[in-house]
């Protein structure tokens, strides 16, 4: 794939995740969890992209939504589970970002609040439509996911350099 290709990413954060006497890493979803991480992989179904590789934090909450997202699209994309991004902060998914190899073309990244939150906000140096409204009034809810795109190789990401094309949340 030519670096001059737009990219997308999808910043997806974990659905609503329980509390039971478990450490922070280990909670898993609650039941509302589960049903919206299904809605928000059919969501992404629906958004056509087809993706090449989704990077997922460790945590429990974050690859149990991944496992039920993944189930509704057409096709399982490759899958790593990266440490790096449990409580990682928006700088720090950026460099993580920086290292995928430019023969992916669309990525999901699945991970936590502030850091997924806050990597929209730092990358979208422009939005379409109202996406940037939406996002900004419903704030980024369990299971939310943002849709950004951008020209250029991935060492290249940068804040300001992708454009906000799309926001889903759940209903609340």
């Amino acid at each position: 794939m030519s670096v001059a290709e737009p990219r997308t990413i999808v910043l997806f954060r974990h659905a609503k995740a329980d509390w039971p006497q478990v450490t922070d890493h280990e909670r898993p979803l609650a039941d509302r969890g589960r049903q919206d991480a299904a809605v928000a992989g059919r969501k992404l179904t629906d958004s056509g992209i087809a993706v090449d590789l989704a990077l997922c934090s460790t945590a429990t909450r974050t690859r149990e939504t991944w496992k039920l997202a993944v189930h509704e699209l057409p096709h399982r994309p490759k899958t790593v589970y990266e440490e790096r991004i449990y409580e990682a902060s928006p700088g720090e998914l950026i460099a993580l970002l920086n290292e995928v190899p430019d023969e992916v073309r669309n990525l999901v990244l699945v991970g936590h609040n502030p850091g997924i939150e806050g990597l929209a906000e730092v990358l979208s140096g422009t939005a379409e439509e109202d996406a940037r409204e939406r996002m900004t009034r419903r704030g980024f809810p369990a299971a939310a996911f943002a849709v950004l795109t951008f020209d250029g190789s991935w060492k290249s990401l940068e804040p300001g350099t992708a454009s906000l094309v799309d926001y889903w949340a759940p209903s609340e």
